[in-house]
């Protein structure tokens, strides 16, 4: 039997977590954990991180082993769990189970990355200061002379994805697009993907529920615990950014509770609409766990 990577994916709230626990526990292997903030050790109340109960139960990979200041790509992450599959899983189970919402993780492993340098800490200290001292229209400006064409395509109004190019420019004296061939890799594995989805109006309500759920649990207070360190790229996300919006006076309590809930249905949506661009992934509802495991065992 061809050894077989099974992908679990969807919108945040869905059900992957206890799905993907009913599926480890049945063909007795570990989780991979794909979210891109549950693998920083200090965010998990609002990264929804599996809870200490569900990690005695079954093992994780990639959660909670990062502090918030280290730097992590998804080229990182392509090198790391293909290393884990090929030395470790593989060699001990036919199956090997990945689940998360991070579009790209997921994408970096199914299909591989760019082989994009690494930038130095020197070139990454020097483009974040200039991201303080000019803005970033300017360096969106200077992204636009040397390298038109990704300047075309980036998210402009997302600092992290300007930076990154222009620190790519500086460091190698090449353009940013030069690097990026976009040929999918071959894996020496079979992959299996399954989407989980639910009525919209049931993944709102499940979204609003999670949400207050993690205010219950502490949420505020986590956030004020990281305030003073809220410029790390891993911050710059839904449910951190919202509470540091409060925390600065800029909205009440209550009105970055339901800003958060807009922009978790928000990125569900959007997590939705790049799945659903990927003609291999099988839908199911999560409840169907029968089909779900069928699936699995039958597919060719």
């Amino acid at each position: 039997m061809a050894k077989t990577l099974i992908v679990i994916t969807g919108p945040t709230a869905v059900g992957k977590t206890e799905l993907c626990m009913l599926l480890a526990r049945h063909l007795e292997i570990p989780i991979i954990n794909a979210d891109s903030r549950q693998i920083y050790r200090e965010l998990r109340i609002g990264t929804a991180a599996p809870t200490e109960t569900q990690l005695r139960q079954v093992r994780h990979y990639f959660v909670g082993t990062l502090a918030l200041d280290e730097y992590y790509s998804a080229s990182l992450y392509e090198e790391q769990v293909i290393r884990l599959l090929e030395d470790d899983l593989f060699r001990k189970h036919d199956y090997a189970l990945l689940t998360g919402g991070s579009m790209m993780y997921i994408d970096a492993v199914c299909n591989g990355i760019d082989d994009i340098p690494t930038v130095d800490d020197e070139t990454r200290r020097v483009m974040k200061q200039r991201l303080a001292d000019k803005g970033l229209e300017a360096l969106c400006e200077e992204l636009r002379r040397l390298d038109p064409e990704h300047y075309e395509t980036v998210d402009r109004k997302n600092p992290r994805r300007v930076v990154h190019a222009l620190e790519i420019c500086h460091m190698t004296g090449q353009t940013y697009t030069s690097f990026r061939k976009r040929q999918t890799k071959q894996r020496p594995f079979r992959i299996i993907k399954i989407g989980l989805t639910r009525p919209r109006e049931e993944i709102y309500r499940r979204i609003n529920e999670r949400v207050d759920q993690m205010m219950a649990d502490g949420l505020l207070d986590e956030a004020r615990s990281l305030y003073d360190k809220r410029e790390l790229n891993a911050l710059n996300t839904v449910g951190y950014k919202e509470m540091f919006a409060y925390l600065d006076g800029t909205w009440t309590l209550e009105e970055a509770v339901e800003r958060l809930k807009g922009n978790t249905r928000r990125y569900a949506r959007k997590q939705l609409t790049w799945f659903k661009k990927d003609p291999a992934v099988k839908w199911f509802h999560p409840d169907d766990i029968k089909q779900i495991t069928d699936y699995i065992e039958h597919v060719e």
